[in-house]
């Protein structure tokens, strides 16, 4: 089994087009326009992030899980839920 992650993953800002989250030193932008599912969350939601191995991250309370690749290349993942 493999052992719990230390690193922390944060959001660090959020606009009218998307958020900014920091994965240990890596900044990363997530559009609403490419990450419809949050559009509408709210500010509590989008902050309960969880980070449960190297390339997952875990909103629960919006029962959102996204590999770390698909948010650094989102063009290589099309949409498949809206």
């Amino acid at each position: 089994m493999p052992g719990i992650l230390t690193s922390n993953v944060e959001v660090t800002n959020v606009s009218q087009h998307g958020f900014w989250i920091l994965l240990e030193n890596e900044e990363l932008f997530l559009s609403y326009a490419n990450f419809p599912w949050f559009r509408k969350a709210t500010i509590e939601q989008l902050l309960c992030i969880e980070h449960p191995s190297e390339n997952h991250l875990y909103w629960p309370q919006l029962d959102v899980d996204l590999s770390v690749d698909s948010i650094r290349n989102p063009d290589a993942f099309p949409l498949i839920a809206s």
